[in-house]
């Protein structure tokens, strides 16, 4: 008898080609959370019909808003700039497609991912796609090891044009469907006009101050502006000027020159360490501090129960507070934590 697996379906290429890559060695059954009310299953929906595999969604519109969204909201109030997407795979998508291959007997879950997930001595470990130009083994860092347990990352061992060469050959709906780009909830990108929509709440204006405290012009609202933006100031400073830092307490937005914007030592926390629990020593690693980043050699020290510091060889461009720092050891990925 196949074991089970339960495979989270988005309607997108990948996670159809995902299905169809498992149904081989493993029953497979289609699952589609729906998170938010644009939503449409029906490409899930049909692929599944299509190819004579069970289908169900779950509704957890009210979970993700509580777990997801209001957060995000309320982190970026705070002056931080979160990234949602890190911590709906953690908080949601994982949770409830676990749940759901609970209540139908399945073994394993599985998601689309460009990622790999191998066990070793008893501990899942998580590794970079082979092809690392759609690597996403950043998205999935924050995953616990309850949740790699179980999951399964087929494409990890796929190319991009190989996966719709493949949804091309089978006749797939979503062999030419668009990547999606941007956060699900927020599909045009403006952060701040969603805040304003959905809170109601109108952020005041306040000052634009210098390093050393003057004031330099008045902003629109702090939650206009994050680390290392340079354009929609409408400061006449007479250099280029670039958000440096941002205080809510005080409704500040600090501004200073492109200099300014770079460190070496990133304090995190919320810590993920995923082939041990804790770094006993020192550990050199390659890390980076946003999605599209480059990597970058770093030394990486425990300095609390829930805190690390990662102190970079060569100084690093707007870090900003709330994103997610990740390293890694050659293709493992060795954790994450949240920049303080």
């Amino acid at each position: 008898m196949k074991p089970k697996c339960m495979v989270a379906l988005s309607g997108g290429v990948d996670s159809a080609v995902t299905v169809l890559s498992l149904s081989a060695e493993y029953d497979v059954m289609g699952m589609t959370l729906k998170l938010h009310p644009g939503f449409d299953p029906g490409p899930a929906e049909r692929l599944c019909a299509s190819l004579g595999i069970p289908f169900r969604v779950m509704e957890r519109q009210e979970a993700f808003m509580e777990r997801v969204i209001t957060p995000f909201v309320e982190t970026y109030k705070a002056g931080k700039t979160p990234n949602p997407c890190i911590y709906c795979n953690r908080r949601v998508k994982l949770p409830f497609l676990l749940e759901a291959a609970e209540d139908a007997g399945c073994d394993y879950v599985a998601t689309g991912h460009y990622a790999r997930v191998e066990r070793h001595n008893g501990r899942s470990l998580l590794y970079k796609a082979r092809y690392p130009e759609k690597d996403q083994s950043y998205m999935l860092s924050v995953l616990t090891q309850d949740q790699l347990a179980r999951l399964i990352l087929p494409l990890g061992d796929y190319a991009k044009e190989d996966v719709r060469k493949i949804a091309a050959e089978h006749n797939l709906e979503s062999a030419k469907a668009a990547d999606s780009q941007d956060i699900c909830f927020i599909p045009d990108g403006d952060y701040a006009g969603y805040i304003r929509r959905l809170t109601g709440e109108i952020f005041p204006e306040g000052n634009f101050v210098d390093p050393a405290g003057k004031i330099l012009g008045r902003h629109s609202g702090i939650v206009d502006y994050t680390i290392g933006q340079r354009r929609g100031l409408g400061l006449p400073l007479g250099y280029h000027a670039y958000v440096v830092a941002k205080n809510a307490e005080r409704n500040e937005v600090t501004v200073g020159t492109n200099d300014l914007l770079f460190k070496t030592r990133v304090e995190l926390c919320h810590i993920n360490l995923i082939p041990f629990d804790r770094l006993d020593a020192p550990m050199r690693v390659k890390a980076k501090t946003r999605y599209s980043q480059k990597e970058s050699d770093a030394t990486l020290h425990q300095v609390g129960e829930d805190q690390l510091l990662l102190e970079f060889d060569q100084p690093q461009r707007a870090v900003t507070p709330g994103q997610t720092a990740v390293f890694y050891d050659g293709d493992l990925v060795v954790g994450s934590g949240e920049i303080i």
